[in-house]
């Protein structure tokens, strides 16, 4: 099963629409076994509200060695809770360079089945990236439109348009509901949603920024297709740090994340 249909197949069972990223950060714990403990405890808990779980690589990588295993320990264990994994590492390079990411991040024990990747240097570099995703059932989710304040400096314009239809042209050669390649865009642009979705009909739509950054459940239904599929609205620190390291908490935030998905494209 591909992780677009994993995900997918995931919604209209659980009813959810939620993904949980899994950002540890080493200053809210005692030390690195406190974070791991805590961490897939979160997990555990939150994977009943959860479509997927995003794991930002960064965290992981800060804590050297250790924090790669972990990493290996977060996406077993949510492998084993049916959870599909999708690593937000935003990679891109050339060539070689590029094919050793997608061979790191999208392959092992230790890799997701699906991967954050950035344009930036030429659609040309998406290529190992979407090749490697289609061999292993996996997916890549390609920077349209983020959702930080700054990305206007470079994206808009017809940038994220441009990039947008490259998805598309990718997207046409599979037969599937939806295909091996998505869209990063920030749900803190709920007014260009509906071009975005109307414009990547077969892209899963990853939309980070819900909670924390300040975007809201009600503003997202523009990115969904009818029957609620097509999108996962993404919450980080407010679901794992929703009150310090409460884990009724945080179970509390997923649910009720979940729930206002849910009200909204009801």
């Amino acid at each position: 099963m591909t992780f677009a249909q994993a995900v997918t197949d995931r919604t209209r069972a659980l009813q959810t629409r939620l993904c949980v990223g899994l950002d540890p950060r080493l200053d809210a714990y005692r030390d690195a076994a406190h974070l791991r403990e805590h961490t897939l405890d979160v997990l555990e808990a939150v994977a009943p509200y959860a479509a997927c779980v995003k794991p930002q690589l960064a965290f992981y990588e800060a804590l050297g060695l250790g924090g790669l295993r972990v990493l290996e320990e977060v996406c077993a264990a949510a492998r084993t809770l049916g959870l599909p994994v999708l690593l937000d590492a935003k990679r891109g390079d050339i060539g070689s360079t590029a094919q050793a990411y997608a061979q790191g991040w999208l392959t092992g024990r230790h890799a997701g089945a699906a991967l954050t990747v950035n344009p930036f240097l030429g659609f040309e570099t998406l290529t190992p990236f979407v090749d490697t995703a289609r061999a292993n059932g996996g997916a890549v989710f390609v920077l349209v439109k983020t959702s930080n304040p700054g990305q206007a400096d470079l994206q808009g314009g017809g940038i994220s348009e441009r990039v947008a239809d490259e998805i598309t042209r990718l997207n046409a050669q599979e037969d599937a509901e939806y295909a091996s390649v998505g869209a990063v865009v920030g749900a803190t642009h709920p007014g260009d949603l509906a071009a975005f979705r109307a414009r990547m009909p077969r892209a899963l739509l990853l939309l980070p920024g819900l909670g924390a950054q300040g975007a809201t459940a009600a503003q997202l239904a523009p990115a969904f297709d009818p029957g609620g599929t097509g999108a996962l609205a993404s919450a980080s620190r407010g679901v794992q740090y929703a009150s310090g390291l409460d884990i009724r908490a945080s179970v509390d935030a997923a649910r009720d994340f979940r729930n206002e998905l849910n009200s909204v494209l009801s």
